[in-house]
């Protein structure tokens, strides 16, 4: 050991952020050695050396944290120490530690330099603090290069477990400071709003739940005398919005969805159809632990049916989970055996006999040793939110949202605090945004009217998930305009991806789409009796939310019935059909199949741009390749007959390109079935 001439004391000071400056720290990357760390459960990360690793996790919050290094025991006799490595060597002009609970059992800082030598650069007598934490901070008088740094601990001289958050090095003698990761650009100003007595009691009012239209907000409700089990247990509660765009008093939802056990919705479907709640429910009114899903009908909701998630966790008594907006993804907040801490995030997958495929963990980015929860996935299927005791924030645990960088669903960008508007020095959780993304929903124990209570904040648009179209309308028959009960289907039109799925039935109303934008979609209805009808929405060009009506129209699968094609099936001047036609041409491929004796007329048409005879031509062209794919998937060629027009029967205007496309079109009518 070198000892430096001049033996500096610790230098202790407690900054708030500054604007602005650009001071570059380099956080411990490696522990390249340690006396003991404390280890209280048999899975997990907690407290462990390596929680000593990058930026702060508490600070410039103090208190007890998972996520900090501490010695194996509290008020021992003998020494404990640390050693860290960096992921470079530099000039240090000085050395941070995040003393983040029962700070001051440091007594000596030892540094390296990259051939191994060490300096003691600091040293100082073991004493009982004031304080929760502080951030230590030591300036070497003497420049030297730096790649490791020792901190050696007396925790008999400070009681409790003395806990080491962080350790940073930098070039600069401006303080290093921990921060808080907030969302560049946020608006800070905005406030958040209480829900007021028509939703909020003097009992706990948590986990709001938005119907994707913004219309009905579902929560759970606890400690009330309303409740159909025991006031402590949990029930679910609704309000609606009113034509005054008032939220009506909250109502108890009642039976099946409620019984005397713990109840609450925690997911919602995108259509607003199907909700997802925790527990299974057994006829008898019992349940155990799991989660199920009940669909809406005309008299309400049905009974909760389970859905299975497989080896979730035999001994798991809690989870929290979100349920994507196209209903084949789970991300699921429970403490599993590979768990980093606490709970953590883990993501699950819809398998074909409606099972849930095992949950794999969502990784260190996102999952801390310490507690994530409440996850919420919106609508754009990308922006995750969740809460968090191991990032560092404002209080007692944090809202916190991260966007998915891929579809492997396990690389998301680095959480970003949602900011003070939002956040309190308390507990603050359970966020929900409908499609719109104009408010937030959460629950928090900050200015609350009894315990937690739900609240809303206009989002500003650096914390919004990105916008999405909302599409909506009813199914009807060509002719007769009656209801069609039907399936709704969402393909992304260039590569026949089915997207997203939903349901129509007048009893329970509209079919509702959540589509994100930047793409073209394919949309299609399908009823049994009916020939699928599709149409495109062309969201490619649009950047902000908006809202789509549209009716489909059905026509019955019957002799000397008229079907048009997507009259997108061919390029301009081409009779080659363009690959996204493909499964458009496959339903007439299931329906004559379904129906053995069914004869049909192609008929192709043209716009009037060109000669008339090449546009007969082109238009006998494009039946024939329509029929030699009807050929290909197995259907006779005696059932199909063809017959071309060219431009001799327009429906619409050839004055414009945009109506000259509908005159560009594929019928056929069904000869005989």
């Amino acid at each position: 050991m070198i000892l430096l001439k001049r033996i500096l004391t610790f230098s202790l000071l407690i900054i708030l952020s500054t604007a602005g400056f650009a001071q570059e720290v380099l956080w411990a990357s490696k522990v390249l050695g340690y006396s003991s760390e404390y280890r209280p459960e048999s899975f997990g990360h907690a407290f462990r050396a390596r929680q000593i690793l990058g930026e702060p996790n508490k600070l410039p919050v103090f208190g007890n944290s998972r996520c900090a290094w501490s010695p194996a025991d509290a008020d021992g006799r003998n020494e404990e120490w640390i050693k860290v490595g960096f992921s470079k060597t530099i000039q240090a002009r000085q050395i941070a530690i995040a003393e983040n609970f029962n700070p001051g059992a440091i007594v000596r800082v030892y540094a390296y330099d990259p051939s191994g030598k060490e300096f003691l650069i600091a040293e100082t007598p073991a004493a009982q603090q004031t304080v929760t934490g502080r951030m230590l901070r030591v300036f070497p008088k003497q420049e030297m290069l730096i790649n490791a740094v020792k901190l050696v601990l007396q925790p008999g001289k400070v009681s409790g477990f003395n806990q080491i958050d962080a350790v940073g090095i930098s070039e600069s003698t401006t303080p290093i400071e921990a921060k808080i990761n907030l969302t560049k650009g946020m608006n800070l100003k905005t406030q958040k709003e209480n829900m007021g007595d028509a939703i909020n009691t003097k009992g706990q009012e948590v986990a709001p739940i938005i119907s994707p239209d913004g219309k009905t907000l579902f929560f759970t409700r606890s400690n009330f005398e309303g409740n159909i089990g025991s006031p402590k247990s949990q029930d679910v509660w609704f309000s609606t919005l009113n034509d005054k765009n008032q939220w009506t008093k909250a109502a108890n939802i009642g039976s099946p969805i409620n019984n005397a056990g713990h109840n609450a919705v925690t997911s919602i479907s995108a259509d607003g159809k199907t909700i997802y709640l925790i527990n299974v429910y057994r006829p008898d009114g019992s349940m155990y632990f799991g989660f199920s899903r009940s669909f809406k009908t005309k008299t309400g909701w049905s009974f909760p049916k389970e859905s299975k998630i497989f080896n979730l966790m035999e001994n798991a008594t809690s989870m929290e989970l979100t349920v994507s907006p196209f209903e084949n993804t789970l991300i699921i907040a429970v403490q599993r055996a590979d768990t980093e801490g606490s709970r953590d995030l883990y993501i699950s997958f819809l398998q074909k006999d409606n099972t849930w495929s095992e949950p794999r963990n969502l990784g260190p980015v996102i999952n801390s040793a310490d507690d994530e929860g409440t996850p919420f996935l919106a609508l754009d299927n990308k922006t995750l939110y969740f809460s968090s005791q191991g990032h560092s924030g404002y209080g007692e645990a944090d809202l916190f949202l991260t966007r998915r960088l891929d579809d492997t669903w396990l690389n998301w960008s680095k959480p970003e605090n949602l900011g003070p508007a939002i956040n309190s020095p308390l507990w603050d959780a359970f966020i929900n945004i409908p499609a719109t993304g104009d408010y937030a929903y959460f629950s928090a124990s900050d200015k609350s009217l009894g315990q937690e209570d739900i609240f809303r904040i206009r989002m500003s648009p650096e914390i919004k998930p990105e916008p999405v179209a909302v599409l909506s309308g009813n199914v009807f028959e060509g002719q007769t305009t009656k209801p069609v009960k039907s399936d709704i289907v969402a393909d992304i039109k260039e590569s026949n991806e089915a997207f997203a799925k939903a349901s129509y039935d007048a009893e329970t109303g509209e079919y509702r789409l959540v589509l994100p934008l930047k793409e073209i979609y394919k949309i299609s209805a399908l009823a049994e009796g009916y020939f699928p009808v599709s149409e495109d929405i062309d969201l490619s060009g649009d950047s902000t939310f908006r809202t789509i009506r549209k009716n489909l129209y059905l026509q019955p699968i019957k002799a000397g019935q008229q079907i048009r094609l997507n009259n997108t099936m061919f390029m301009q001047s081409s009779s080659e059909v363009v690959p996204s036609s493909f499964a458009e041409l496959d339903r007439i491929v299931s329906t004559m199949n379904s129906y053995p004796a069914m004869e049909i007329l192609l008929e192709g048409h043209t716009d009037n741009q060109g000669e008339v005879q090449k546009n007969v031509k082109l238009s006998a062209d494009r039946v024939e390749q329509v029929k030699k794919y009807l050929l290909s998937k197995g259907i006779e060629g005696k059932r199909i007959q063809t017959k071309a027009w060219g431009p001799a029967r327009p429906i619409a205007s050839n004055a414009t390109e945009q109506t000259r496309q509908r005159n560009r079109r594929v019928e056929f009518t069904i000869l005989k079935i």
